[in-house]
């Protein structure tokens, strides 16, 4: 398997898949391959069988740069992708599925640079993996209350999915092991939920008082927040449970936020 970019979601992919006995090469950690040296990333390409992608395509270029720099190098492998549910666009709090029309295919919604490197993948016959908000060991909701960082935004009918990293990971690497048909797959928790209700859960498990709750205008918050707040929408996972045999082990933040505790 070869990855690009080792971040905080596809570490931990490479973790388990080398415990599971594969060979694992990367790029976007040190001692990795330097991502901008053509000849060692073609020859760890040539290595591997698997390729998966966690690389995020550059916003104002609006180009995913795994492709522009290597994909002609990708040849016959397996590919894997991790894109975003932010792909579906404002939904009004709608249930979205794989067969819900992206940005890209519908031609409404904010144009998404993500949206259209999804686009790109699916063209090329990857495994795609939609994400919603990602949550987990340094990085929820129980953190940015303890930082003082959490936030309550008044906007009573705002619902988000969210998952778990672990079961992205578990996600992934069924779809690895069972060797899952192309497509797009929703990786994410079976209860979507306020931003707010997270967080005062998080507050009650701290024993601390939720924070106030603000506007978007008091808020003050910076533009990619903001846009991430005009998004409303339900995620689906029944294709994942369907097709990969997943099942999330965190089902819902309840669950996840205790075992981060």
């Amino acid at each position: 398997m070869f990855i690009f970019g080792l971040g905080y979601t596809a570490s931990r992919v490479a973790k388990t898949l080398t415990a599971n006995g594969w060979q694992v090469e990367a790029t976007g950690s040190a001692g990795s391959v330097d991502f901008a040296d053509e000849t060692a990333v073609v020859a760890a390409l040539d290595r591997a069988s698997h390729v998966l992608s966690s690389v995020p395509p550059d916003r104002e270029a609006r180009v995913d740069p795994v492709l522009q720099h290597y994909g002609e190098r990708l040849g016959e492998r397996a590919l894997y992708y991790l894109s975003s549910t932010g792909v579906y666009g404002d939904q009004g709090g709608a249930w979205v599925d794989e067969a819900t029309p992206t940005i890209v295919q519908s031609g409404s919604g904010r144009r998404n640079a993500r949206a259209e490197a999804d686009a790109a993948w699916m063209k090329l016959g990857a495994r795609v993996f939609r994400l919603p908000g990602i949550y987990g060991p340094g990085r929820s909701a129980l953190d940015r209350v303890r930082e003082g960082k959490a936030r309550r935004i008044d906007l009573p009918d705002q619902v988000f999915s969210r998952v778990h990293v672990e079961d992205i990971v578990s996600g992934v690497v069924a779809a690895l092991e069972g060797d899952a048909p192309a497509g797009a797959y929703n990786l994410g928790d079976d209860l979507p939920a306020s931003g707010n209700a997270v967080t005062e859960h998080a507050c009650r498990l701290l024993g601390v008082e939720p924070p106030p709750l603000e506007t978007l205008e008091e808020a003050n918050l910076s533009p990619m927040a903001r846009g991430f707040y005009a998004e409303n929408r339900r995620v689906a996972n029944g294709k994942a449970k369907r097709v990969l045999g997943w099942r999330p082990k965190y089902p819902t933040y309840v669950e996840g936020l205790a075992s981060l505790l």
